[in-house]
Order: structure tokens, then sequence, then C-alpha cells
């Protein structure tokens, strides 16, 4: 898949699905980001480089805690068990975690793991980055389980 209409349903398909998954354990779950938007206003964004397109795909609470989801499918790579976040989704996730700080942000990937931006850069500062630069590529056993970050479903089951 190369073009961002051939991937917009397989993302929106994995937005929803960890919006279930968060429901599940007790979250109330909203959308937000660049997929909120009119049609003229998305339009724009993709043609432009600000991190306005990186921003997160989900806001979520339960009780006094508030974090925010930027859900990742297609991950992990088929060959090298490695997700792959781009250079400007991970720029743009750290300005967005030290300006809305202590709000967290989490990276969920297809697997339903679980990365924050400063675990990517962390795991991928001295580590093999993809030949073009424009990739960190971390290794899917660094990342969290779901339940481990999120709390355990049947905890919150009604």
């Amino acid at each position: 898949m190369t073009s961002w209409q051939e991937r917009k349903p397989v993302g929106d398909a994995h937005e929803q699905r960890v919006t279930t998954a968060l429901r599940q354990h007790g979250w109330t779950v909203q959308s937000c980001g660049q997929g909120t938007y009119p049609p003229t206003i998305q339009d724009a964004l993709r043609r432009t480089r600000s991190a306005l397109r990186q921003f997160p795909d989900l806001i979520a609470a339960r009780g006094s805690d508030l974090i925010t989801i930027d859900a990742k499918d297609r991950m992990p790579s088929t060959h090298s068990d490695r997700y792959a976040i781009s250079t400007a989704t991970l720029n743009a996730g750290l300005i967005f975690t030290a300006a809305h700080a202590p709000t967290p942000l989490y990276y969920v990937f297809g697997d339903l793991k679980v990365l924050t931006p400063a675990e990517v850069l962390h795991y991928t500062d001295h580590a093999l980055r993809h030949h073009s630069g424009a990739y960190h590529l971390v290794r899917t056993d660094r990342a969290r389980r779901f339940d481990d970050v999120f709390g355990s479903a049947t905890a919150h089951a009604a």
C-alpha cells in the first residue's frame, strides 16, 4: 500500500480496534487529530510538513488519568520483527509530549503492543536505522503488553 487513500481504511480499522480494546479496559475514548477534520483541512495537512499531521488519533480518560494514542498498524515489519516509526512521527510525538506533559502519548501497534516516543528514541539512539534515515526501527520484544500499560480488561468488565 503506497497511497494515503489505500492506507486510510486500514488505519481507521486499527483505530477502531484500539478504541474497542481501551473501552474494554475501562477507558472513555474520543477520536481526535487529523482524521476528525473536514476533508478540506485534511487535504491541506497532507500537503504540509506540519506536526499537526502526526497529532494523536485518540484521547482517553479513566478516572483522573488522561492519555493520548497514536494507532500504528501494518507493524511489525514482516521482514525484521521490528516496528518502523517514521522520524517525522517520532519528532512530532516528542514535541507533543513535551508540550502537553504530563499527558502521555502511546504508540499502539497492530499487535496491540505499546511504546512511547521516549522509548522509541531510547531504543534506537545507537541502534540500526532504516537506510533512508526516515524510520526508527525498534525490536518488537522491546514493546510492552497492552494490559500492562492500560490495565486488565477483566478488572473493568461490567
